[in-house]
């Protein structure tokens, strides 16, 4: 009996996930990584993540206060030099 195309293109793609699947567990085991792991790997990539994001803030918190610390500098100084204008 023939197959319809269908049925076809249906066991092609399965095929093709199996592959797939097979060439993800080689490259996981490659890395010493086994494919039961999935949750853990998840999680470490997700911890990842925030501490990636977490470090950011904290740069552009750190940014800005040096922007603030210079611009206060040059403030004081415009003071001090208007003080030391009036006083003479």
């Amino acid at each position: 009996m023939a197959e319809t195309p269908a049925e076809q293109q249906r066991q092609r793609l399965d095929g093709v996930d199996a592959i797939v699947l097979k060439a993800e567990a080689s490259v996981l085991a490659s890395f010493g990584l086994e494919d039961d792991d999935r949750r853990e790997i998840r999680a470490d990539f997700q911890y990842l993540r925030r501490w990636r994001k977490s470090v950011e803030r904290a740069q552009i918190y750190a940014f800005k206060a040096v922007i603030i610390v210079i611009a206060t500098g040059l403030m004081e100084v415009v003071w001090l030099g208007v003080k030391v204008v009036l006083s003479k």
